[in-house]
């Protein structure tokens, strides 16, 4: 039974999905914008709300987990120097997923997640 599990595994195992979805978050605060398939995209929409919410509170707490959690230093340096400025008004909905014409390999459903 899979009821009230709420978290899509992704056919990974914890480990290889954690650090799946580390590099994702990177590199979407990084550029912005990426494209990667809709499971992935619903997925990391939350973690990096999480992120973006920790850098809208901006104390040293929220910046240690922030960096446990980003593998660039400097990235959430930059991060919670624009958060409250670009996010202060907003109180969630960080994110927007955009579909996109399935992948030619595989037809997997497709996505353009970006920052708004």
């Amino acid at each position: 039974m899979r009821h009230r599990c709420r978290i899509n595994k992704l056919s990974k195992p914890a480990d290889q999905r954690r650090a799946l979805l580390r590099s994702l978050t990177t590199e979407l605060i990084r550029h912005g914008r990426i494209t990667t398939t809709l499971a992935r995209a619903k997925v990391l929409r939350s973690e990096v709300e999480k992120m973006i919410t920790l850098a809208k509170e901006g104390s040293l707490p929220a910046r240690r987990q922030a960096l446990g959690y980003i593998y660039d230093k400097q990235l959430v340096h930059a991060l919670f120097e624009q958060a409250p400025t670009r996010y202060g008004n907003r109180q969630g909905g960080y994110t927007r997923i955009l579909h996109t014409i399935p992948r030619r390999g595989d037809n997997s459903k497709m996505a353009i997640i970006e920052l708004v």
